[in-house]
C-alpha cells in the first residue's frame, strides 16, 4: 500500500474513533477530557476533519489528488506545530504535546514520501 492511501484510511480510522468516542479519543492523546469539558467538542471537529480529508483524497485522482495530498502534509505540519507550541505553552502536558507533534511529523513524512513515490496520482 502506498503512504498516501495508508495515510488516508488512518484519518478516516481516527476520525471515526474522535466522532464515536471523543472522550476515549481525548484521553489516547494523553488530554483529560473531565478537566476540559471543551475536549470533546474540539476532538469531534478534528475527526470530522480528518474523515473529509482522507475522504476526498481516496476519492480524487491525479492533479487534485496531489493537491489533496498538499493539503495534508500542511494541515498535519500545523498540527506539529501546536502540538510543539502546546508544550511550550503549557496548554497540554508534555507528553500529549510530544506525543501529538511526532504523530503529526510522522503524517508529514507519509504524505512526502507518498508525493515521492508518485503513487499519488494512480493509487
Amino acid at each position: 500500500m502506498n503512504p498516501v492511501t495508508g495515510l488516508s484510511l488512518g484519518r478516516i480510522a481516527i476520525g471515526v474513533a474522535s466522532l464515536a468516542n471523543p472522550s476515549m479519543a481525548a484521553q489516547q492523546m494523553m488530554l483529560d477530557p473531565r478537566s476540559n469539558p471543551q475536549v470533546p467538542y474540539v476532538t469531534r471537529l478534528f475527526g470530522t476533519r480528518e474523515i473529509a480529508l482522507g475522504a476526498a483524497t481516496l476519492l480524487a485522482t491525479g492533479k487534485a489528488r496531489r493537491t489533496l495530498v498538499l493539503l495534508g502534509i500542511l494541515v498535519d505540519a500545523a498540527d506539529a506545530a501546536t502540538g510543539y507550541l502546546a508544550v511550550k505553552d503549557g496548554s497540554a502536558p508534555v507528553k500529549a504535546g510530544q506525543g501529538m507533534t511526532a504523530v503529526a511529523s510522522g503524517a508529514v513524512v507519509a504524505g512526502f514520501l507518498g508525493l515521492r513515490t508518485g503513487k499519488t496520482l494512480t493509487d
